[in-house]
């Protein structure tokens, strides 16, 4: 696996030469300030609840009552990757298809598999 990587001039990202998304470092977006409050918002939301999910399981709380929280984060997080996602495509894979960069549709195939899981 090749350490040479190249970026999107349009939204900071980049991918190794091998064609590796899973966690390039360099990889970066600039996103409005609105969209990161918004998410930084959900985040923190998110990040109570499993906190308080945690307290229910030392506090030996009925599974049924834990599994209904967990649902409750799972939807909560697929909000926050929704809206990336679409922040994402209307963005970064426009732009770079615009720049004539078609391999990121292979990248968004491959993200949406992951999202799919």
């Amino acid at each position: 696996m090749s350490d040479e990587v190249t970026g999107c001039s349009m939204c900071g990202g980049s991918e190794t030469d091998d064609g590796n998304f899973d966690g390039a470092a360099a990889r970066t977006t600039n996103r409005p300030q609105k969209m990161k409050d918004s998410l930084i918002t959900r985040l923190n939301r998110i990040e109570g609840q499993v906190r308080g999910i945690k307290g229910m399981i030392e506090k030996d709380i009925y599974c049924d009552d834990v599994l209904n929280q967990i649902a409750a984060v799972q939807s909560a997080m697929r909000g926050v990757s929704k809206l990336l996602l679409e922040n994402h495509m209307k963005s970064c894979i426009v732009g770079r298809i615009q720049a004539g960069e078609t391999e990121v549709v292979d990248e968004l195939l491959y993200t949406i598999e992951k999202l799919l899981k």
